[in-house]
């Protein structure tokens, strides 16, 4: 069981996640690190355990009222030990066609950061073919039983990469528990590929759970904040 930590960036702080209800998202109070900035936030992850990948989402660009663009590439080479795989409202993988109303991507040129491609940006385009995207990670998104992007990306499996994210945004923060039954729903029709879920985990129960049902990793931020996870059941899981 991989596990991934999450930051969420929103005007330069990395912010506190709730129930995916962004604009009273508040930089995050956390006994990780002092204060919100993302070294400090990444520098207290790494303290509490040795991971291998972040995740990023840059909610002002997937709101499309700026970027943290520089802050992530400073990100990428302060810790070239961590794979980061980044949300950034991007429609398509770098190098891949994109509709003219997307935002321009910073290049991905650093070995160390991963597109993240969400569902929920892709709402008014067409699905795309992501299959041969082998160094993107597609984010299949959800708001309660509502999927959020265009509903053939969902229906049709040979569209996905070989990693996926299942993001259930009502769960992120609130210790609801991940969502069982859509995550083996995914796990049945992925063909192989890797689900990762992303929201609601509380303790190592859920880990337990999820690894019960074949699911290759999880992304968690508010278990890590509040001491959910220990460092000894971190090394124990992964």
């Amino acid at each position: 069981m991989r596990i991934i930590p999450v930051i969420d960036l929103k005007a330069g702080h990395v912010v506190r996640a709730f129930r995916g209800e962004r604009a009273a998202y508040a930089p995050i109070v956390t006994p990780l690190a002092a204060g919100s900035a993302p070294e400090a936030i990444v520098a207290g992850f790494l303290r509490l355990f040795a991971f291998d990948t972040i995740y990023i989402a840059d909610l002002d660009a997937i709101e499309r009222c700026g970027d943290h663009g520089a802050a992530i590439e400073a990100l990428a080479r302060r810790f070239p030990q961590i794979r980061f795989w980044v949300d950034s409202g991007a429609e398509s993988a770098p190098g891949g066609a994109r509709s003219d109303a997307a935002p321009k991507p910073r290049a991905f040129e650093l070995a160390n950061l991963a597109p993240v491609i969400g569902s929920e940006s892709l709402a008014r385009t067409v699905a795309p073919d992501l299959s041969r995207e082998t160094g993107a990670i597609l984010s299949l998104d959800f708001r309660g039983d509502e999927f959020l992007g265009p509903r053939a990306l969902l229906d049709d499996p040979q569209l996905w990469p070989p990693r996926l994210i299942a993001m259930t945004l009502a769960r992120v923060g609130a210790f609801a528990g991940p969502d069982l039954a859509l995550l083996s729903s995914l796990e049945r029709r992925a063909q192989g590929r890797e689900i990762y879920a992303a929201g609601g985990l509380r303790d190592t129960r859920d880990l337990e759970a999820l690894a019960r049902i074949g699911v290759a990793g999880v992304l968690v931020a508010s278990a890590l904040h509040d001491g959910r996870l220990s460092a000894q059941e971190l090394r124990r899981a992964m």
